[in-house]
């Protein structure tokens, strides 16, 4: 392979933050499932990351920051957003329009038309920083929904290398795209992309659908094989189903270690109950949180022997804590949590232990090993990969996984999870007590199904699934591209 070939990866944001504190800037690590599925690619590939470093800081400011904040083999490029682009571009277009329309819930959405010209201002924004740090050798690989224009504005400036695209987040059907006043004008500019890659086949089949009753001149479809061959006008695309998944060994071993067991055996000391249910979320509404605190209530109140034997630990973490809707949605989340135990609340007992701070990983390991069931139930999900790493680090196999049906990771992991409608509060207090009632054979086979399922699709088969797609459209003439990721 070409020394000189590197891997551009470009997204909203760097996977560390840059934040103003008392006039210092602080830099703390990001998390999320990008960065969680990419960390094995950046220990073993030359990189450079091109996004935006998570504050106001001046370019000058954080540029001074970046060499001893870069992961692996990795060179972090910020792209820095004026106030006015972080309101029309990120609060805006991107967390007003498409999160929640991609997610089914139009009804937040705020279609402000001022929200589209800053969205292509900052999409052309990150194009000019591609161009100015990427040889026409370097492979670029676009992810997610902030920068679906990005593909469009590279051509724009001349760019003809091979461009991928990867969709973090659900793709709508065309009933709820067709909301979007800039339906068209955002599909044609994603054929610019040489590969697009989708959670699931569902998310394929919708962007399919979109294109036929929103795109139907620009794009011919040659075949519905897991990946689809699009004829343009300009050239012809590739698009494919490529479910993100977890470094299984690295979750697996961290999770065995003696720091993790120990510090899991004294959470469960300090819960003191014979079932712990454990909930990992981002503060987000897809999450579906009050939908699940509510349907745990209803479990206390229809189960009375359960008082004193069960509690649920919500952890969530911070996101988006200057945003009106999030904040609310703290509120009620607390509101919930505050009168559940104030009801069920006996001595020695408190029915759910809410935390409300990000964990290291060491403690996301440790509550993932201490619960006996994980309740993960988004209303909506791209993928979810609480789901996937609760599971390897059930080091025992005796856990039990309820999973939402409306999650991609439904598609992967229904072999063993039970799944649930996260809008139905009586099916998933019912799972849970289904859950609570199986036996240790029962629970050893699901998860040890699950297991393998995860240590086999894991992110190095993911890596290579996306990267195989790559090089099947590179230009002739292009070496082969690879993500560096040992499987």
């Amino acid at each position: 392979m070409n020394a000189g070939k590197k891997l551009i990866i470009v997204s909203n944001r760097l996977p560390c933050s840059f934040e103003k504190v008392n006039g210092n800037i602080r830099v703390e690590p990001a998390s999320g499932g990008l960065i969680t599925a990419m960390t094995s690619i950046l220990r073993n590939k030359e990189t450079i990351w091109i996004g935006w470093p998570g504050s106001d800081a001046e370019e000058s400011e954080v540029a001074a920051l970046i060499q001893g904040a870069s992961p692996g083999n990795c060179r972090l490029v910020p792209v820095c957003l004026s106030s006015v682009e972080q309101a029309k571009f990120y609060h805006g277009f991107s967390n007003e329009i498409l999160w929640p329309l991609f997610h089914d819930l139009q009804s937040r959405c705020n279609f402000a038309p001022c929200y589209w010209a800053i969205y292509r201002q900052v999409n052309k924004k990150y194009a000019m920083a591609v161009l100015q740090n990427a040889d026409e050798s370097d492979y670029v690989w676009v992810h997610d929904y902030h920068l679906l224009l990005m593909a469009e504005e590279l051509r724009k400036l001349g760019v003809t290398r091979t461009l991928a695209y990867f969709h973090h987040i659900p793709f709508p059907s065309p009933d709820i795209f067709a909301k979007l006043p800039w339906r068209s004008e955002m599909l044609r500019a994603m054929l610019n992309f040489n590969v697009l890659g989708f959670q699931t086949s569902s998310d394929l089949r919708n962007f399919v659908r979109c294109l036929r009753r929103f795109a139907s001149g620009d794009a011919r479809i040659n075949s519905e094989a897991k990946l689809l061959t699009l004829e343009t006008n300009h050239g012809v695309v590739s698009a494919g189903a490529f479910p993100i998944s977890i470094d299984f060994q690295e979750f697996s071993t961290r999770a065995a270690s003696t720091g993790v067991t120990r510090m899991a055996a004294e959470l469960r000391q300090n819960i003191n109950v014979h079932h712990c249910v454990l909930g990992v979320d981002r503060l987000d509404y897809t999450k579906g949180i009050p939908e699940r605190l509510r349907a745990f209530e209803l479990l206390l109140d229809q189960s009375i022997e359960l008082h004193r034997k069960v509690t649920l630990v919500q952890v969530v973490v911070p996101s988006r804590e200057d945003i009106p809707k999030y904040q609310e949605l703290k509120q009620e989340v607390e509101r919930l949590v505050a009168s559940i135990n104030g009801r069920f609340t006996r001595d020695g007992w408190v029915p759910i232990h809410y935390v409300y701070r990000r964990l290291d990983r060491d403690e996301l390991l440790a509550h993932y090993k201490a619960a006996d069931i994980a309740l993960v139930t988004p209303l909506k999900d791209g993928m979810n990969l609480v789901a996937k790493e609760f599971c390897v680090a059930q080091n025992g196999n005796e856990g039990v996984l309820i999973l939402s049906e409306c999650a991609g990771a439904a598609q992967q992991l229904k072999i063993g999870a039970l799944l649930v409608n996260p809008n139905d509060l009586d099916g998933v207090a019912s799972a849970i007590r289904r859950a609570m009632m199986f036996s240790r054979t029962e629970r050893l086979c699901r998860m040890r199904t699950i297991r393998r399922s995860i240590a086999r699709e894991n992110v190095s088969a993911w890596a290579e699934s996306f990267c195989n797609a790559v090089n099947s459209c590179a230009a002739e003439g292009h070496e082969p591209f690879a993500c560096g990721v040992s499987a």
